[in-house]
């Protein structure tokens, strides 16, 4: 439900473009809610409104929010002064695209004066029809937030043979919070998940190699195929995965509680275009 809530706000200049955005809103199935003003007769501050706004989204109590004045500005310098928010000021389709694409901008700004009530509407759809594109973005994004080291981040492998991918993903998932558990799995399940010529070092030789990393703050074997278990045993904030799935897949494959956040750390690539992996390794070793 609260995915379905977009909270607006504007100045005096933005009434108008804010009440058609609220109608478009309803008509696609959002949950519109109108911080105001409600007439453009009586002057303000947009200040207060993008402050409002901003409150309700760094609290995480809306996903995201449209802000109007005269021309996005003021708003969106007020709306990022949270540290939650990330308010992109679109004066352009694309631009919005690639503000949801790139940038996983959760407040979008609008100018009453810039552009025409037609072209901001195309701006609010192009804008709500475009997902985080994750990937490459990830990282560049996290480091524009400010990261609770109270948090607990949890990873896992099988870690056999450790690369540069490898390290990547720990110095991520580290960046997220303030304690990094990692999950390693048993030798049995390792045999069952790739084959009875693995793993060539033992859990408890894979577990000594990565508690001298420096990101890493605890080590824990667990003896499943499956994560639910050591997730709900570790119960951490956050769960970092390194692949080429989006959150939402993993967070629907793992069964992945809501309340806990999904990260997904982009593959490392080799110069030669191959993905870094154990695997890729050992059979770089067979052929030598």
């Amino acid at each position: 439900m609260k995915e379905k809530i977009i909270v607006l706000g504007a100045d005096h200049n933005g009434v108008a473009v804010k009440a058609v955005i609220k109608e478009l809103l309803s008509k696609l199935g959002f949950i519109p809610i109108d911080l105001g003003p409600h007439t453009e007769s009586e002057k303000v501050d947009y200040t207060d409104y993008a402050q409002m706004l901003g409150h309700i989204v760094n609290n995480g109590d809306s996903t995201r929010g449209i802000l109007v004045c005269g021309t996005g500005v003021g708003m969106s310098i007020v709306a990022n002064r949270f540290p939650n928010v990330r308010a992109a000021l679109a004066h352009s389709a694309e631009v919005a695209q690639k503000t949801r694409e790139h940038n996983d901008a959760n407040v979008l700004c609008l100018g009453a004066w810039v552009n025409s009530l037609p072209e901001n509407l195309r701006i609010v759809r192009a804008w709500l029809n475009t997902e985080f594109g994750e990937g490459r973005h990830v990282r560049r994004v996290e480091k524009t937030k400010e990261h609770s080291r109270d948090k607990i981040v949890f990873t896992n492998g099988i870690f056999d043979i450790l690369h540069k991918g490898h390290i990547e993903l720990f110095k991520f998932a580290k960046s997220l919070g303030g304690r990094l558990i990692v999950g390693i799995n048993s030798d049995r399940t390792t045999k069952l998940l790739k084959g009875k010529g693995r793993p060539i070092n033992s859990a408890q030789e894979r577990k000594a190699t990565l508690e001298t990393i420096q990101y890493i703050d605890q080590v824990v074997v667990f003896d499943d195929t499956k994560t639910i278990g050591i997730i709900q045993d570790v119960k951490p904030d956050i769960v970092v995965k390194g692949g080429e799935w989006t959150s939402a897949e993993v967070r629907r494959r793992d069964k992945i509680p809501e309340k806990i956040e999904v990260r997904v750390c982009p593959l490392v690539m080799q110069s030669s275009g191959i993905k870094y992996s154990s695997t890729n390794v050992i059979e770089k070793i067979k052929n030598r």
